[in-house]
């Protein structure tokens, strides 16, 4: 299904960003300006992963495992 690639695709993408801005965090000397795009673009990915499952669940593209 190419709803739940998209899904993955995203949650990969917010893990990639939680990762690079640790990066920054530990290699940065004093420049925070990369931590915060990294954890900017964290938020608004998070925020379209969960705007994603709201419409995948209501439209019918994705069901609980309950």
């Amino acid at each position: 299904n190419v709803f739940k690639i998209i899904i993955l695709i995203n949650l990969l993408l917010v893990l990639l960003s939680l990762f690079s801005g640790a990066f920054f965090l530990a290699k940065d000397d004093g420049n925070q300006k990369r931590i915060f795009t990294s954890l900017t673009l964290r938020i608004t990915l998070s925020l379209t992963l969960l705007a994603l499952l709201v419409i995948g669940y209501y439209f019918g593209l994705i069901f609980p495992n309950a």
